[in-house]
Parts: structure tokens; C-alpha cells; sequence
């Protein structure tokens, strides 16, 4: 009579939840399709050669890993294969596994935000980054590391921005200080005098997307900082620059400009699951090396994690 009960025992078990490390081997796959599939065919060949090393060379450049690195990398390969005596491709791979870990161990830095009270963050980036989304998410894992947060909605020209921070801001229980239009600076030294009479331990101000060659968008954010500097004399404690992983190489250009104008001191990259040019952290390993201090490889709220070479490289070359 009551047959059209499902047991429990019926329901379909929930889907494992993934872990990050598996996010982040999904979120590289297409930067590991275009490194392992030519890499496969080269690393399956009888012997070390000129021609294996150059196409080798080409593989890492369409990564884009850049010149500067990709000449690096090669160059060590070379030493070691004759310091060494290597005979196997498996040798060559294993090689450059490590010596890419090496290349990237400088970046491999965590953010500290335990140096100052409050600790003052400025995120940076051009338009469309993903900065606002970053700022949710390190937002929800501070709350879990049991840190308050306040938001400072510095990019006063997009009335959309505002709104999406007023929503991230719901959604964390973080408090937004924001204005309808005016000064960025202005806003981002209320919220520092705010977070600072409410006892907060973070500040996130958020700033308008620009390109590094809008000069006059670019002294602004340079004049945000000074006025974070008057109101706390040792800010901004950190300096966030958020990349696209998409743009590849112009990601270089990007750290240098903003570096240039604000003194950049970590990097996010973001959307590193809709790119084949992870290699990209190379290349800044190499021209502009920066902490990076987190990775992001999805929409997910868990999806921006801090940076770990190993990981990046395990999951980069499926050797987890």
C-alpha cells in the first residue's frame, strides 16, 4: 500500500565531493593536454636528440611558458642530459618536472595576514579579471579561518561592481562601505577607519579594472594608495594584482605596469581551467616574479586556493 515510498536505501548516493587537488588537476587539463599530448610522443621515443629537444622547445612555447623561461629550461636540460649521461626520454621528463618545480618554487609564497590589525589588501587588475569574484571567495576562506572581513567597493565607476560586491558581501556576512559615485580613494579610507573602530581584522578594497596604458586610470590607483598610506602609515600590507590565465603573455606586461604604479606584492591568477597557457607562470617566474599567492581553476567558491608548485606541477603532468 505504501510501495510508492523509496526506501533510503533507493536514493542515489550524493557525488563525492572533490578534492582540491582533483579540482585542480580538472582545472589544468587543457594547459596539460597541450604540454603531455606532443610531450607523450616525444617522451616515447628511443633516444635524446637535437630534433626531440627542439620540438621539445616548441612544446613549452605554446604553453606559453615564454622565451626567457623555455630558453632556461632548455639550457639546464641540456647541461643535465650530458652532466648525467641521459639516454631516455623518461629521464629528459623527469628532469624537467623537477627543474620546472625549481623555476616556480620562488612564486610558492602564502599570504601572511596575521602581520597587522586591520590588514589592508588592494586588489588590482584590468577589466574583467575577475577581482570582485576573487575578493568573494578570499572573503569565505578567511571567515573559515575564523578572520572578520569588511569590504571597501573602491571601483565607484561600474554600479554593477558594487552591486556584485553588495552580494558577495550578503552571501560572507561581510559589511560593504561604499558610495553611489566619488572619490575610490575616499571609500577605501573610510572602510580603513571603519575596519579599525569595529575591531576587523581584514580590509578588501576593491578598485576600478584598467589597462596599464589608460595613464591617467593608472595614477588614480596610484593615488589610492598614498591614501591608504595616510590612513595607516604601514599600508597597503598587501598588494594583490588579479591576471586572467587567459592572456598569456601579456600577463607580464600586465605585472610589470602595475607593479610600475602601485608596487605589486602577490599575485591571483585566475581561470587557469579555461586556458591551455598555464605556462604562463613561468614566464613570470622568470621576467617578473611575484608571490602568487593563490590559483583559481573555477566558478566554485573552493575553486581559489592558495598556490602550491608541487601541486601545480603534479597536476600540470599527471604524475600524482
Amino acid at each position: 500500500m505504501f510501495g510508492f515510498l523509496k526506501k533510503k536505501d533507493d536514493a542515489p548516493p550524493p557525488a563525492p565531493e572533490r578534492s582540491w587537488a582533483q579540482r585542480l588537476k580538472a582545472g589544468l587539463a587543457k594547459t596539460r593536454s597541450a604540454l603531455n599530448t606532443p610531450l607523450g610522443e616525444l617522451f616515447s621515443r628511443a633516444k635524446i636528440d637535437d630534433e626531440l629537444l627542439e620540438e621539445l622547445e616548441s612544446t613549452l612555447l605554446m604553453a606559453d611558458c615564454g622565451i626567457d623561461a623555455t630558453t632556461w629550461l632548455l639550457d639546464e636540460l641540456k647541461a643535465q642530459v650530458k652532466r648525467a649521461k641521459m639516454e631516455t626520454p623518461g629521464e629528459l621528463r623527469a628532469a624537467l618536472v623537477s627543474l620546472l618545480e625549481r623555476l616556480l618554487a620562488p612564486l610558492e609564497q602564502p599570504l601572511d595576514v596575521s602581520t597587522h590589525k586591520p590588514f589592508v589588501v588592494m586588489i588590482a587588475g584590468v577589466n574583467g579579471a575577475g577581482k570582485t569574484t576573487s575578493i568573494g571567495k578570499l572573503a569565505h576562506q578567511f571567515h573559515d579561518e575564523g578572520r572578520s572581513v569588511l569590504f571597501a567597493a573602491g571601483d565607484t565607476f561600474r554600479a554593477a561592481a558594487r552591486e556584485q560586491l553588495a552580494e558577495w558581501g550578503r552571501r560572507n556576512d561581510v559589511t560593504v562601505i561604499a558610495q553611489e559615485s566619488g572619490d575610490p580613494a575616499a571609500v577605501v579610507f573610510d572602510a580603513i577607519n571603519a575596519a579599525r573602530a569595529r575591531d576587523i581584522d581584514i580590509v578588501l578594497a576593491d578598485t576600478a579594472g584598467r589597462l596599464p596604458t589608460q595613464l591617467h586610470l593608472m595614477e588614480e590607483i596610484a593615488k589610492v594608495r598614498r591614501v591608504v598610506q595616510k590612513a595607516d602609515p604601514s599600508g597597503p600590507h598587501e598588494v594583490l594584482l588579479v591576471l586572467d590565465a587567459n592572456i598569456g603573455q601579456n600577463a607580464v606586461a600586465q605585472v610589470k605596469a602595475f607593479d610600475k604604479a602601485i608596487g605589486v606584492t602577490g599575485l591571483i591568477v585566475t581561470k587557469l581551467d579555461g586556458t591551455a597557457k598555464g605556462g604562463v607562470l613561468a614566464a613570470i617566474a622568470r621576467q617578473c616574479p611575484k608571490p602568487v599567492r593563490y590559483i583559481g581553476v573555477g566558478e566554485g567558491i573552493e575553486d581559489l586556493q592558495p598556490f602550491s608548485v608541487k601541486e601545480f606541477v603534479a597536476a600540470l603532468f599527471d604524475t600524482q
